[in-house]
């Protein structure tokens, strides 16, 4: 037998080895191995298994990890098509697919030593203490050690005396670590549907019985608050019913606790006693491979998580739900550069599941999908219970500027007298600004120096509590100067303002009210979002500022006035997605208001006030927004319209990546004719030149047909040969321009 074998090597390449036959009952596809390498011996995956091979005097394997594969046949063939689609090799793939702690070679299970009584023993000639012990261990019934020892404030002394007399065991046993175990999640029952809920809810029942090799991917376009997650639940105790499992994606699970707390709520008990699995970046190695275990042993059959739960190993598949699809965070910036809502879309096709793609504000691409046939679209217009949209008021902070004799004040009027009338009834407010930090530049007025960052093309932000100078694309950070650098005028200020500083001046106009920051300055554990949501929830906060974390996933009856401050700032960012983005951003972050029996009011402060991004959202006209921004789109030819790829080169020397990315351009231009109708802008400078110390120029393609404008793509750049210190990525379907 010979098998194919992808290391844990950045190598691009797989390589062929014998298997003795003493392992050959062990081999499968997906199974992890140990072979040897030059004098070395690595770890790899088996991808494929051969009759015979093209070299000659193959090494043999030196052992089979586990005695199950941890990569299932279909997360395989999944894993091809992603290196294959995003121009990335099969083994970094590989690597994004299986997490580091099932990488390894041993087992990661933690073991515990367990006290446990032996049945029927007799329990005579005991101390006081020994008796009690022992009782406590009856009530209890089996107990890890530890526990045992705190609990009963016993110590090992007595344990072992009572081992000696037979009346308990103390062995060593595997311990799973549960990011939740001390979390108390009390079980929910089903909530009655809607019309609107119901009709959506059929049409993908129908899908998940329907045996037809159609299409199952459906695009469910409802408006905040119209009860989307009943919706996901209720489709998933219909996929549990079938003998099938689901994964429910995410944009960042760790900010949104009230989702897990959920889902578990609705299957960690009851009729299909069903275990939900978590999988995110915040949960230690040893939690991720106990949550990943028993995912694959079958334990688990609902899993939530962020982008790269995409690939549970859940089998049989009957269900993927996409939250909050148009979500940039679901696209890897690393290689390899997937979107886990088209990788879901895939993995469905080829597991013959069924998609939903859910979002109050789709992307453009999926509502185009949608328009034309490719997804099929269900809608919810109207909020659950007959509830009122919040009313959005815009304030033209130009004119606010104009009546205020100290300048253009962070707060207007109108958000001024909405805040106090909430306190007045003891309602709660959230606040969003999506820049953190106390200052967003430090100036000086007399020679106009600036302070930015050694490493990149940005101003450096302030943050007071620190009194620190920092980067937010590198870390650099750096002692706040007393006076300016080059002038030495001492009247250097800060300009600008974030979150910090919205914190001090609410502080100030509201000294009753009780405020909260949220961002990620002030959430620095795992466990503090879920804390200050905890406080927010039962009443002991009043005002919530934050960033974006705050935009998505949050459900507060009690919150009925939500104010945006500098709502048009993501307005001016150099991408053709920035009206898309900001109307998004404003119609989520406005979903938060007005969830309970009153209704809220949103109170959008802009300079640009006319924007039609800005104007669609405050009459939540996702519709009339999608006609406007789509013209656009066919004009210049951008996505959805056409497919877009990215290539970045990347350089210390700024001059060796200009002369890289001309010879590039002129090497696409030479083999333009293989490909066809392919539209080439650049090399251009991108719009933050330095990160990281780092220069980089960039060339963007937009054609049709992205599959083979990647195979084509992916050719002429293993053929490149930059100058020296030079590298070049392949981002297809970029989301991030800057």
């Amino acid at each position: 037998m010979i098998v194919r074998v992808t290391l844990d090597l950045a190598v691009r390449k797989e390589f062929d080895y014998l298997v003795p036959i003493e392992l050959e009952h062990r081999i499968e596809a997906g199974c992890r191995v140990k072979v040897p390498f030059g004098n070395r011996q690595l770890l790899g995956s088996v991808t494929a298994i051969l009759d015979k091979s093209p070299h000659a005097a193959l090494k043999p394997i030196t052992k089979v990890l586990r005695s199950q594969a941890p990569i299932t046949p279909q997360i395989l063939e999944l894993a091809r098509w992603i290196a294959d689609y995003y121009c990335a090799s099969l083994d970094a793939t590989l690597k994004t697919v299986l997490p580091e702690a099932v990488r390894k070679e041993e087992e990661g299970w933690k073991q515990q030593l367990h006290a446990r009584l032996v049945p029927g023993a007799a329990n005579a000639n005991l101390t006081k203490r020994q008796a009690e012990v022992l009782a406590f261990l009856t009530a209890a019934g089996e107990l890890p050690v530890q526990r045992l020892l705190e609990q009963a404030n016993a110590t090992m002394g007595i344990l072992r005396r009572l081992e000696e007399k037979n009346l308990l065991t103390i062995a060593p046993q595997i311990s799973e670590r549960d990011p939740y175990a001390n979390e108390v999640i009390l079980p929910t029952a089903q909530l009655g549907l809607n019309a609107e809920q119901t009709s959506v809810l059929a049409k993908i029942t129908e899908a998940l019985t329907d045996t037809s090799d159609r299409n199952r991917t459906f695009l469910l376009h409802g408006v905040t608050g119209s009860g989307k997650t009943e919706v996901y639940l209720q489709a998933l105790d219909f996929t549990l019913s079938q003998g099938k499992g689901g994964i429910v994606l995410v944009p960042e699970i760790a900010l949104t606790p009230q989702t897990v707390e959920r889902f578990k709520a609705r299957f960690s008990g009851g009729k299909h006693q069903t275990l939900v699995a978590v999988l995110h970046s915040h949960l230690s190695a040893g939690e991720r491979h106990d949550e990943w275990q028993k995912i694959r042993q079958g334990r688990a059959r609902i899993v939530i998580g962020a982008r790269s739960a995409v690939f549970a190993p859940v089998h049989p598949l009957g269900l993927i739900v996409v939250d909050e699809e148009h979500e940039h965070s679901y696209k890897q910036e690393e290689t390899p550069r997937y979107n886990a809502r088209d990788v879901a879309v895939k993995r469905a096709q080829l597991e013959g599941a069924t998609v939903v793609l859910g979002s109050a504000t789709p992307s453009l691409e999926s509502y185009f999908n949608a328009r034309n046939g490719k997804y099929f679209l269900l809608e919810m217009p109207t909020r659950a219970d007959d509830k009122k949209m919040p009313l959005i008021r815009v304030v033209d902070m130009r004119q606010e500027a104009r009546k205020d004799k100290q300048g253009t004040p962070v707060f207007s009027r109108f958000l001024i007298d909405g805040i106090n009338r909430r306190m007045d009834r003891s309602e709660q407010v959230i606040l969003f600004l999506n820049r953190r930090g106390y200052a967003s530049s430090l100036q000086c007025p007399k020679c106009g120096y600036v302070a930015g960052c050694p490493n990149c093309s940005i101003s450096l932000t302030y943050h007071r509590r620190i009194q620190k100078l920092c980067c937010h694309i590198c870390g650099h950070n750096a002692n706040a100067p007393s006076e300016c650098p080059e002038c030495k005028n001492p009247a250097i200020r800060f300009s600008g303002l974030g979150t910090e500083k919205v914190e001090e001046l609410l502080a100030k106009l509201f000294p009753k009210a009780r405020i909260a920051r949220m961002d990620s300055d002030t959430l620095k554990r795992k466990e503090d979002y879920r804390r200050v949501l905890g406080d927010f929830k039962t009443g002991k906060i009043d005002i919530i500022i934050g960033t974006q974390m705050i935009a998505k996933g949050l459900h507060f009856p009690n919150v009925t006035l939500v104010g945006i401050i500098h709502a048009d700032l993501s307005l001016h960012i150099p991408d053709f997605r920035a009206g898309e983005r900001t109307f998004q951003l404003l119609t989520q972050v406005a979903g938060r208001a007005g969830r309970g029996d009153v209704e809220g009011e949103v109170i959008v402060q802009a300079f640009t006030p006319f924007h039609p991004a800005i104007q669609y959202a405050r009459r939540h006209d996702f519709e009339g927004f999608y006609e406007q921004e789509i013209g656009f789109r066919k004009e210049l030819k951008y996505p959805p319209i056409s497919r877009a790829a990215m290539l970045t080169l990347r350089g210390r020397n700024e001059d060796k990546v200009t002369l890289s990315a001309d010879y590039l351009r002129k090497e696409l231009d030479k083999k333009i004719s293989e490909i066809g109708d392919i539209i080439i802008a650049g090399p251009a400078p991108a719009p933050l030149l330095k990160a990281e110390s780092f220069y980089r120029y960039q060339i963007m393609l937009r054609g049709a047909n992205m599959s083979r404008l990647s195979r084509w793509l992916a050719k002429i750049v293993a053929d490149f040969i930059p100058a020296e210190d030079v590298r070049v990525t392949v981002d297809i379907d970029p989301m991030n321009l800057v």
